[in-house]
């Protein structure tokens, strides 16, 4: 746990902690402004965010003060729809824990059902406790958890993993942190068959939908990060492009932003290299509207690209 600057007044007044020093000195704040300059958006998530660090420096500031508490469960269950910024947030998170002293080490374990769950009798127990072996001193993240129960197969072990999860989140919980994660309506379907786990998890945490806007500014940060920009044109047919796709099925907002950009430059690099001429440095930075709208989307509103 990182140090509180206490200071005890010569006048005999109580002593007093320095709420900003700690922050400053945990280094919370530098993960706090990289998760605002990687995830566009998400106001209630970053602030819920906040919230949790808030906590944990004020339950530090009270074991300082000699006050009774408890380390506070830190279980949390992410939900929303794919390429809403699940994973990041749970990286950044396991960051914040570790720099307020609550995990040994801070890193993320990123499983999904197959990691844990065995095909035979015998094999699931072996297979989750390695996960949390590896976990441990940081955060284990468990992507579609509510694939693990599923009570229509009767021959299937989930529930042996589930049983095993519960027992080490209790135990456990001063070095491992869980997040479940997954679509709204099914984890709270998982949560209703698996009262156990619902009463170890106590932090909700809901990522809504990006706007189209907001899409938009992502797939700017991104060709940013790659050294792309696009024509003004190029400009208007991704907006147009964002409006079309969403509306079609298996849409994943910025992970299906991230794959149409990925499609563009492979259009971008097949026209340049079809024209064949000496290319400029402004040549090789820009996507033109034509690397846009060869999406099928554009083509045939009804598929997807």
């Amino acid at each position: 746990m990182h140090a509180i600057n206490e200071s005890t007044p010569s006048s005999g007044e109580p002593p007093t902690f320095d709420l900003e020093a700690a922050f400053k000195g945990s280094r919370v704040g530098e993960v706090l402004e990289e998760l605002d300059r990687e995830l566009v958006g998400l106001a209630p998530v970053k602030a819920r965010v906040r919230d949790i660090c808030a906590l944990l420096l004020i339950d530090t500031l009270r074991k300082q003060a000699g006050l009774s508490t408890d380390t506070p469960s830190l279980h949390m269950s992410f939900t929303g729809n794919p390429g809403t910024g699940k994973t990041t947030v749970a990286l950044r998170m396991a960051e914040i824990l570790h720099r307020l002293g609550y995990v040994r080490k801070g890193h993320l374990v990123a499983v999904t059902r197959d990691d844990l769950v065995g095909q035979y009798i015998g094999h699931t127990a072996p297979k989750t406790r390695e996960v949390l072996k590896r976990a441990m001193g940081g955060v284990l993240f468990i992507d579609e958890a509510y694939y693990l129960y599923r009570p229509e197969n009767e021959r299937d072990y989930g529930q042996e993993a589930i049983e095993i999860l519960l027992q080490e989140m209790e135990n456990s919980r001063q070095d491992l942190v869980v997040v479940l994660a997954g679509y709204k309506d099914r984890m709270e379907r998982f949560f209703q068959s698996n009262p156990g786990m619902s009463s170890r998890i106590a932090h909700h945490i809901d990522f809504p939908d990006y706007t189209d806007e907001e899409l938009f500014e992502i797939a700017e940060l991104m060709l940013k990060q790659m050294q792309y920009r696009l024509s003004d044109e190029a400009a208007a047919a991704l907006r147009e492009y964002i409006a079309l796709r969403r509306s079609q099925p298996h849409f994943a907002n910025a992970r299906s932003v991230r794959n149409a950009l990925d499609r563009a430059r492979l259009r971008q690099a097949s026209r340049l290299f079809e024209r064949g001429a000496t290319l400029t440095r402004d040549d090789l930075l820009t996507i033109d509207a034509a690397d846009i709208r060869a999406s099928r989307v554009f083509q045939n509103r009804e598929s997807v690209s």
